[in-house]
């Protein structure tokens, strides 16, 4: 068995440009297989030697039996490095680290609802595919996902040509401001998620910028949702993904180790510093 804690090489084979400043980079092990395998809402340490290394959520579905696939924004060193890479390149890799989404126990045959700001629909994506692969295990599929603007919707074509056209799948999409080329809705999610008025009974998974999820939460609340029926996910918390480096410590909870996967009942047993 692979030692999780000692990275692999890994071959970028392919890099799809999403947005101005995000990138899916897909990755395989030197000898062209998937890496490892994982579970819905994990995540890998990737790494440029001699540059640094960084955590990122594994946005292909467990079902994808061939690859990995990483949707990653430009934000800091490592990730400039990334930006710059070409197919055929190597990093190195390991992982998975985590708990991942409950998605073949507290999910199966619930209705679910998706809620995503920006690049908070990465680690979303793995579990809306790897639902979308088993989709008789669950009932309705309502995905809420908005950004700043159009061309910052990530995984946009994949978004309209695949998942808008499935059956028992609603996407609703909105961008914070109106430009010339958006018919859509305008608007932020929070208050895009109280027009919807979504059925109270759903199980809802959530992730985006903290004041996105604060203020959904409380619109969520507001409508009538329990906190033990919400999931996010807290990954930019971790650090070495070990539990040593203490960076993810709340509490009595390691984000590495406890999570990154949370329901809100779980965070409210917790000192208020996510």
């Amino acid at each position: 068995m692979r030692e999780p804690l000692i990275p692999m090489i890994g071959v970028v084979t392919d890099i799809r440009v999403d947005t101005p400043d995000v990138k899916t980079f897909r990755v395989v092990g030197l000898d062209g297989k998937k890496p490892f395998i994982h579970i819905p809402g994990q995540c890998a340490m990737l790494s440029v030697p001699g540059i640094g290394e960084a955590l990122f959520s594994i946005t292909s579905s467990p079902t994808d039996e061939e690859y990995l696939e990483f949707s990653i924004k430009k934000c800091g060193c490592v990730t400039e490095w990334l930006h710059a890479m070409e197919p055929g390149q190597q990093i190195t890799i390991r992982g998975p680290y985590g708990n991942g989404f409950p998605v073949d126990t507290d999910f199966a045959g619930k209705d679910l609802l998706f809620i995503g700001g920006g690049i908070g629909l990465a680690p979303l994506h793995s579990v809306i595919n790897y639902c979308r692969a088993n989709r008789s295990k669950y009932g309705k599929i309502d995905i809420v996902y908005g950004s700043r603007s159009k061309q910052d919707l990530v995984d946009f074509e994949e978004i309209l040509n695949v998942w808008c056209k499935e059956d028992g799948i609603n996407v609703h999409l909105t961008i914070d401001n109106p430009q010339p080329d958006w018919d859509g809705h305008v608007g932020f999610v929070p208050s895009f998620v109280k027009e919807l008025n979504p059925d109270t009974s759903k199980t809802v998974v959530m992730c985006g910028p903290p004041i996105m999820i604060k203020f959904t939460l409380d619109g969520l609340m507001e409508l009538g949702f329990e906190r033990t029926n919400i999931y996010t996910t807290m990954e930019l918390r971790m650090k070495c993904a070990l539990g040593k480096c203490g960076r993810c410590n709340i509490g009595n909870k390691y984000v590495c180790k406890d999570g990154p996967v949370f329901r809100f009942d779980q965070l409210d047993e917790l000192p208020d510093e996510y």
